[in-house]
């Protein structure tokens, strides 16, 4: 299991649960992870409404953000009391640590968490820190780290997916009563966890070529009543908080000009690149992504049901505003016969060592940059005389045409926002820190090769839960743990 930066997708989520738009948003040898079938990744996807055990399972606190809090909703006694209430290899887990936690499990849960006694979810989120932090002390024993260019991504990256700037995420979690450094501290351990896991758990489970074919088997069987997968593309008009009804009418006009000029044959991408109001629109040409239909906001679903591909649905009324979509793909999620998007992507991979920092590293692939855009350098030529990833460094950074989930996360996601000629900025992963370009997009059926590569990615994610678990289980039991009374009242 490749454990996934989840932790980006659903940052802010309660913040920016009220905007569809930003619920739309919500997609060589050193970084390949193997192909990995759409199936498998679209289990993570976060929904409108979770269940307490979905909630306690995502792990650290920083997974949603929690919507400002007001004194009045704290539970007065919770609030006053502050005593430790557990020890971890000495380390001390505080009673307002757990309520902090408690109080976003019940706001994200809803009636299902009333209905469950606050005793027992105590205990549970609890526990659930405990794990947490003997996992993270393990990191620290083991040298695992992470720097504060990964943390920076990080951030960039949640405000991309939530169609937000970097300095109006900033403000909505200043809002939510959580200062920047409590919010990049907790997005480095979650960082940490995710870099542990796929540190202890890699090649601990195999998976034969009978299950292979089982799964195979299964998925052509679903293929006939599975709900297909969709793509969509976007042009937002943003409608201001408490905008006056001039101001809505300014934004429909506008909308409503938008879709007359896509239906009558403008390219769609130009339009979203020129007038959306979207955040990545510049970067992606108003392209959402390939994914299943419950990733998308149902506003965008029931608008585009019946909608063929290359249909242009809208203008559409959300609370970000107007929406003009174009359908551009539907397929059958179930059926590994589908076709996929693929990308041709190269690569510069650096890693930091006593010669260079990764600061400096970033200074020099910025330069790279700006030298190939400038042609007064070529690509595959700094590749091979820089590229620390020595199997494609070979070809010139050439990694050929990949698959959806074939690389680590922070990869994928700078690929995918790239239109092919375009080359990114430094992208940091575990591997290193990368400068990645994109040479091409086609769609394309699967060979058999690549299908069974993607099924047992599938197979071997699901068996990767189980060996999480029981790992997790180790690592706890591994350390010392003094739980503590509450101080007599």
């Amino acid at each position: 299991m490749r454990f996934q930066l989840s932790v980006f997708a659903l940052s802010c989520a309660a913040l920016l649960a009220a905007t569809p738009a930003a619920q739309a948003q919500q997609g060589g040898a050193a970084t390949r992870q193997g192909a990995s079938a759409q199936q498998g990744r679209s289990a993570q996807a976060a929904t409108p409404r979770r269940g307490i055990t979905d909630i306690m399972r995502e792990g650290p606190a920083t997974s949603t953000l929690p919507p400002p809090v007001s004194a009045a909703a704290q539970p007065q006694g919770q609030r006053a009391a502050e005593y430790i209430v557990a020890l971890v290899n000495s380390e001390p887990i505080t009673n307002t640590q757990v309520q902090k936690r408690v109080e976003r499990i019940l706001r994200e849960a809803g009636p299902e968490a009333q209905r469950i006694p606050r005793d027992q979810i105590n205990r549970q989120v609890l526990e659930q820190i405990i794990a947490e932090r003997a996992q993270l002390q393990l990191a620290k024993e083991l040298g695992v780290r992470v720097d504060a260019m990964a943390i920076d991504q990080a951030e960039e990256v949640v405000a991309r997916q939530n169609q937000v700037s970097l300095p109006e995420l900033r403000r909505r979690v200043s809002e939510a009563g959580i200062s920047r450094d409590e919010f990049r501290n907790n997005l480095r351990d979650q960082l940490l966890l995710t870099r542990l896991r796929e540190r202890e758990l890699e090649g601990r489970v195999k998976v034969s070529d009978d299950e292979i074919d089982q799964f195979l088997r299964e998925q052509r069987a679903a293929a006939s009543s599975a709900a297909p997968d969709i793509n969509l593309a976007q042009v937002l008009v943003t409608v201001p908080e408490k905008a006056t009804a001039a101001q809505i009418a300014e934004a429909q006009k506008r909308a409503e000009d938008i879709a007359r000029r896509a239906r009558a044959g403008e390219d769609f991408s130009q339009l979203a690149t020129q007038l959306s109001d979207a955040p990545d629109a510049k970067g992606t040409g108003g392209v959402l992504g390939l994914r299943a239909a419950d990733r998308y906001p149902p506003l965008f679903v029931e608008a585009t049901q019946s909608t063929p591909v290359g249909g242009i649905v809208g203008p559409v009324r959300s609370g970000a505003g107007f929406h003009v979509l174009k359908v551009l793909a539907k397929q059958n999620a179930a059926s590994p016969d589908s076709v996929v998007t693929q990308t041709q992507v190269r690569h510069i991979l650096m890693r930091p060592d006593t010669r260079r920092t990764p600061e400096q590293i970033v200074s020099l692939m910025t330069d790279f940059k700006r030298r190939i855009q400038a042609g007064t350098a070529d690509f595959a030529a700094l590749a091979r005389e820089n590229s620390q990833d020595t199997v494609s460094a070979r070809e010139g950074g050439e990694l050929g045409w990949s698959t959806p989930g074939q690389f680590v996360p922070e990869f994928e996601e700078a690929m995918s926002r790239l239109q092919p000629g375009q080359i990114s900025d430094p992208i940091v992963t575990r591997f290193g820190i990368h400068l990645i370009q994109v040479e091409g997009r086609r769609e394309a059926k699967l060979n058999p090769a690549e299908l069974r590569e993607a099924a047992r990615n599938v197979l071997r994610d699901r068996k990767m839960e189980d060996a999480y678990e029981a790992w997790a289980q180790e690592v706890r039991q591994r350390a010392y743990v003094e739980m503590r009374e509450p101080p007599a009242s």
